[in-house]
Protein backbone atom coordinates (compact mmCIF):
# COMPACT_ATOMS: atom_id res chain seq x y z
CA UNK A 1 0.00 0.00 0.00
CA UNK A 2 1.12 3.55 -0.77
CA UNK A 3 0.20 6.34 1.64
CA UNK A 4 -0.28 9.47 -0.48
CA UNK A 5 -1.24 12.60 1.45
CA UNK A 6 -3.26 10.57 3.97
CA UNK A 7 -4.99 8.47 1.30
CA UNK A 8 -4.39 4.76 0.78
CA UNK A 9 -3.39 3.84 -2.76
CA UNK A 10 -3.46 0.15 -3.60
CA UNK A 11 -0.96 -0.73 -6.35
CA UNK A 12 -3.16 -3.57 -7.64
CA UNK A 13 -6.03 -1.14 -8.27
CA UNK A 14 -3.78 1.26 -10.19
CA UNK A 15 -2.18 -1.61 -12.13
CA UNK A 16 -5.61 -2.94 -13.12
CA UNK A 17 -6.59 0.50 -14.47
CA UNK A 18 -3.30 0.86 -16.36
CA UNK A 19 -3.72 -2.61 -17.89
CA UNK A 20 -7.05 -1.58 -19.46
CA UNK A 21 -5.38 1.12 -21.57
CA UNK A 22 -4.81 0.22 -25.22
CA UNK A 23 -1.42 -1.32 -25.90
CA UNK A 24 -0.41 -1.82 -22.26
CA UNK A 25 0.39 -5.48 -21.62
CA UNK A 26 1.47 -5.32 -17.97
CA UNK A 27 2.27 -2.77 -15.30
CA UNK A 28 3.76 -2.34 -11.85
CA UNK A 29 3.16 0.49 -9.39
CA UNK A 30 5.23 1.53 -6.38
CA UNK A 31 5.41 4.46 -3.98
CA UNK A 32 8.10 7.07 -4.57
CA UNK A 33 9.11 9.43 -1.76
CA UNK A 34 7.51 12.88 -1.92
CA UNK A 35 8.31 15.79 0.44
CA UNK A 36 4.76 17.10 0.56
CA UNK A 37 2.62 13.96 0.33
CA UNK A 38 4.88 11.33 1.87
CA UNK A 39 4.66 9.03 -1.15
CA UNK A 40 3.24 9.24 -4.65
CA UNK A 41 2.42 6.39 -7.02
CA UNK A 42 4.76 5.82 -9.97
CA UNK A 43 4.47 3.13 -12.63
CA UNK A 44 6.43 1.13 -15.13
CA UNK A 45 4.53 -0.46 -17.99
CA UNK A 46 5.21 -3.03 -20.65
CA UNK A 47 3.50 -1.93 -23.85
CA UNK A 48 3.20 -3.08 -27.42
CA UNK A 49 4.00 0.40 -28.75
CA UNK A 50 5.26 3.81 -27.66
CA UNK A 51 3.23 5.40 -24.90
CA UNK A 52 1.13 8.45 -25.62
CA UNK A 53 2.11 11.65 -23.80
CA UNK A 54 1.70 11.52 -20.01
CA UNK A 55 -1.20 13.99 -20.07
CA UNK A 56 -3.22 11.67 -22.34
CA UNK A 57 -2.56 8.74 -20.02
CA UNK A 58 -3.59 10.81 -17.01
CA UNK A 59 -6.84 11.84 -18.70
CA UNK A 60 -7.58 8.22 -19.65
CA UNK A 61 -7.07 7.11 -16.05
CA UNK A 62 -9.29 9.82 -14.53
CA UNK A 63 -12.41 7.79 -15.23
CA UNK A 64 -11.04 4.80 -13.30
CA UNK A 65 -8.95 6.30 -10.51
CA UNK A 66 -9.12 9.06 -7.93
CA UNK A 67 -6.70 11.94 -8.56
CA UNK A 68 -4.35 10.81 -5.78
CA UNK A 69 -4.17 7.30 -7.31
CA UNK A 70 -2.96 8.41 -10.75
CA UNK A 71 0.77 7.69 -11.15
CA UNK A 72 2.91 10.84 -11.19
CA UNK A 73 5.36 9.20 -13.59
CA UNK A 74 4.86 6.39 -16.09
CA UNK A 75 7.83 4.80 -17.83
CA UNK A 76 7.81 2.17 -20.57
CA UNK A 77 10.10 -0.83 -20.02
CA UNK A 78 10.79 -4.04 -21.93
CA UNK A 79 10.04 -6.23 -18.89
CA UNK A 80 8.90 -5.71 -15.32
CA UNK A 81 11.58 -6.00 -12.65
CA UNK A 82 11.40 -9.40 -10.92
CA UNK A 83 13.22 -11.03 -8.03
CA UNK A 84 15.11 -14.30 -8.45
CA UNK A 85 11.98 -16.26 -7.55
CA UNK A 86 9.84 -14.41 -10.12
CA UNK A 87 7.98 -12.06 -7.80
CA UNK A 88 7.51 -8.43 -8.74
CA UNK A 89 10.40 -6.30 -7.43
CA UNK A 90 8.66 -3.09 -6.27
CA UNK A 91 11.94 -1.38 -5.25
CA UNK A 92 13.10 -2.26 -8.77
CA UNK A 93 10.16 -0.27 -10.12
CA UNK A 94 11.60 2.83 -8.45
CA UNK A 95 15.04 2.11 -9.90
CA UNK A 96 13.51 1.90 -13.39
CA UNK A 97 11.72 5.21 -12.87
CA UNK A 98 14.78 7.03 -11.51
CA UNK A 99 17.35 5.46 -13.78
Amino acid sequence: MILCGGFNVYPAVVEAALNTLPGIVDSAVAGAPDERLGEVPVAVVVSERELPPYEELRIALRGELAPYEIPRRIVRVEALPRTENGKLDRPGVLRRIDG
